[in-house]
């Protein structure tokens, strides 16, 4: 088991400018050729401001802050901040794989940056943090925190790119370790307290199923450990190369969600307690915005999926609720 002592704990950003009429003109020049014409995965939620505000406010033990984008800059970002790392895709992802607009493909090369440190912690822009967190929320005792639920993925939609991604991943992962022998050295890792309800749902699934089948997806930001994708490349490199050539989204697609099971199957984390909730974007967001207000939950991630609602409707009264309770510029802000 790899365990780090490095204390500096990193947070990496992913966004994308989906109103940028050059980034649009490269996107379309290429989706004519794959097929990809997603428009609600780069709609402007314009709230990227509101996730540093809370992890300036919230979680000011973080050293830096890397910006990943294509070389786009918000116009309020202070660039100047001393934390703040602008990365562009082309300083660390190889040409080969570039440009792309998949975001497996940004996140699966993360490694890939010399400055980034051992432990850092992946957002994605529609993930918020609304209360305190100390380190140990992500890291404790050197690894990086998790809840370990196992479920199982099934694909329901023909082609779909989302749970044919997870289900690689699960087949790589059942390549490389063993369940009952994991289960038999991580019994506690398995089945914790902390993880309240959670447990009956693993228990269904662990006596019954000799291979993993799946893990809960938290959708929330993610610890990880720099070394763990750096393990992975070395071992399934010419399938994460094949998927790196993949510029949008495909089913054969590999997502940064392998790198979180192999921290699992390894037993390479320490049990937490689940206090985040995942969100959507709907015509009636009255709970949701009641939770934010409430902050039930120290992180939210408001996802944007639905098609058929009133989206600038939804976001004016999502971003209120965020603007409620982070109402003022924070030094990443000019």
């Amino acid at each position: 088991m790899y365990i780090s002592n490095d204390e500096k704990i990193d947070v990496v950003i992913l966004w994308v400018d989906g109103n940028d009429e050059k980034w649009l003109i490269e996107k379309n020049k290429y989706s004519n050729i794959e097929g990809n014409k997603s428009i609600n995965r780069f709609r402007d939620c314009d709230n990227l401001h509101f996730l540093f505000r809370g992890i300036d406010k919230y979680m000011p033990w973080v050293n830096n802050i890397f910006f990943i984008t294509c070389g786009q800059i918000p116009k309020w970002l202070n660039i100047n901040h001393p934390k703040l790392k602008l990365v562009n895709h082309k300083d660390y992802i190889p040409e080969k794989y570039l440009p792309t607009f998949n975001s497996n493909v940004i996140e699966m090369n993360l490694h890939r940056i010399n400055d980034l440190s051992e432990k850092f912690i992946l957002f994605n822009d529609d993930i918020f943090v609304i209360d305190n967190i100390d380190k140990d929320f992500f890291f404790k005792d050197g690894l990086p925190t998790d809840i370990y639920c196992e479920t199982i993925i099934i694909p329901h939609v023909y082609n779909d790119t989302y749970y044919f991604m997870l289900a690689n991943s699960i087949a790589i992962l059942n390549k490389h370790f063993q369940k009952e022998t994991f289960i038999k050295n991580n019994l506690d890792k398995v089945y914790n307290p902390l993880y309240e309800d959670y447990n009956d749902i693993t228990k269904k699934i662990t006596n019954s199923k000799n291979k993993f089948t799946g893990f809960k997806e938290l959708h929330s930001a993610q610890p990880y450990l720099k070394s763990t994708f750096k393990e992975i490349w070395s071992k399934e490199e010419k399938a994460l190369d094949k998927a790196c050539n993949n510029k949008f989204r495909k089913p054969s697609d590999i997502s940064h969600n392998l790198c979180r099971y192999w921290q699992l199957a390894s037993g390479n984390f320490i049990p937490k307690k689940n206090e985040t909730k995942y969100y959507t974007y709907l015509n009636d967001n009255t709970s949701t915005i009641k939770d934010i207000n409430d902050r039930k939950y120290k992180i939210v991630c408001i996802n944007d999926v639905y098609m058929d609602i009133d989206f600038e409707r939804a976001k004016q009264e999502i971003n209120q609720a965020l603007n409620n309770i982070l109402p003022y510029k924070c030094s990443f802000e000019l």
